[in-house]
């Protein structure tokens, strides 16, 4: 079933933090960066094995795009950067800038603008960790993104 786009308000993602171009985005805006699709496969707590095909721009591109507050002077800087991603019902997950990094994890972590050929216009984007074998920081209609960098900084 597709959503149609007449049917209600898109979805917003709030970007924000240590970043120097804060935005607000929607899945259409996210169409603009490169698309990877992914098959993925993950245990549910609560309704099992679930195996979905998603389509959408890496978190990455999307966050390196924003300007994160990287210090150049500081080797390995980015290190100290963590990434909070919270969805509408209030679920969370938190990463690290390297685990999503192509110099160090380079996790294929997409926000996914499509769920098996539906697009996620009104619901808003999803945020996929294919290498996750657990289902629990898949996040649905994403509502915020947040990049903090004070982990670790020196006072």
């Amino acid at each position: 079933m597709t959503q149609s786009l007449a049917a209600g308000p898109l979805a917003e993602v709030a970007l924000s933090g240590d970043i120097a171009r804060p935005a607000r985005l929607t899945v259409a805006g996210l169409r603009r960066w490169p698309q990877r699709r992914v098959r993925v496969g993950f245990e549910c707590a609560t309704s099992g094995a679930q195996r979905h095909r998603f389509e959408g721009p890496l978190l990455y591109d999307v966050l390196s795009d924003a300007g994160p507050g990287f210090d150049p002077a500081r080797r390995k800087d980015r290190l100290r950067f963590l990434i909070a991603v919270t969805g509408a019902d209030g679920h969370h997950a938190l990463l690290t800038w390297a685990e999503i990094d192509p110099d160090f994890a380079r996790a294929p972590v997409l926000l996914a603008v499509r769920i098996d050929g539906t697009p996620l216009d009104l619901a808003g984007p999803q945020l996929v960790l294919p290498q996750d074998r657990c289902g629990a920081r898949h996040i649905s209609a994403i509502t915020t993104i947040a990049v903090d960098g004070g982990y670790g900084r020196r006072r």
